[in-house]
């Protein structure tokens, strides 16, 4: 049963050295990331109306420097996640977040990019103000969608669409200081609305095709 995220998880990433903090993540946090799949693997499948697979990050191409963050990922292939659009949750050491994300490796991503923009109408109403987007998953900076202007957002579809290493994710971010004092169901039932809010992000890049 998840219990939500301790102090003692954020701490993982305060750790020096990959193997020490790698331990420290497979023994700390995975456990907890397995149990947030148990739950969301089938509500997300039920939600998209496709077969989810789970896959928690390995970080298993890492040789010197320790990760950053780390997650797990939903997507409709059990090999992999990276080339298709997918759901993550994960955690830095500052804040969690939950993100639908396309990134870099997608083939879909140009087409994905030339829709969202066709779109942007329809997805300023359906994303609340609250949600934030990135346009890099390897960095913690975000963009507040209550900060965007159309022609700003506009901007960072059009991104995706024209440049090769281009990403785009849209979720929350919950900061270590609040997502300490949120028990498992609090969780359980923000992340359930978050991927409610995601869903028709999904089913729009149903239309991209590469």
């Amino acid at each position: 049963m998840f219990e939500g995220f301790s102090e003692a998880d954020f701490n993982v990433f305060t750790i020096d050295g990959l193997d020490e903090r790698m331990e420290a993540i497979k023994t700390q946090i995975r456990p907890k990331f397995e149990e947030l799949s148990t739950h969301f693997a089938p509500t997300l499948s039920s939600l998209v109306g496709d077969e989810i697979f789970v896959h928690v990050a390995k970080h298993a191409r890492r040789t010197v420097n320790p990760p950053k963050d780390t997650w797990v990922a939903f997507a409709t292939n059990k090999r992999g996640y990276k080339m298709l659009p997918h759901f993550q949750i994960g955690l830095w050491g500052t804040h969690v977040f939950v993100w639908f994300a396309v990134i870099y490796e997608a083939p879909i991503k140009s087409a994905y990019g030339k829709i969202l923009a066709d779109q942007i109408d329809h997805i300023k109403e359906q994303i609340p103000q609250s949600f934030v987007w990135s346009k890099d998953h390897t960095k913690p900076a975000v963009e507040k969608m209550s900060s965007l202007s159309t022609t700003e957002l506009k901007g960072l579809f059009e991104r995706l669409e024209h440049v090769k290493k281009a990403e785009i994710l849209c979720g929350i971010n919950v900061s270590k200081e609040e997502a300490v004092k949120m028990n498992g169901q609090q969780w359980i039932d923000l992340i359930d609305d978050t991927f409610k809010t995601l869903a028709p992000l999904y089913e729009l890049s149903k239309k991209a095709h590469a």
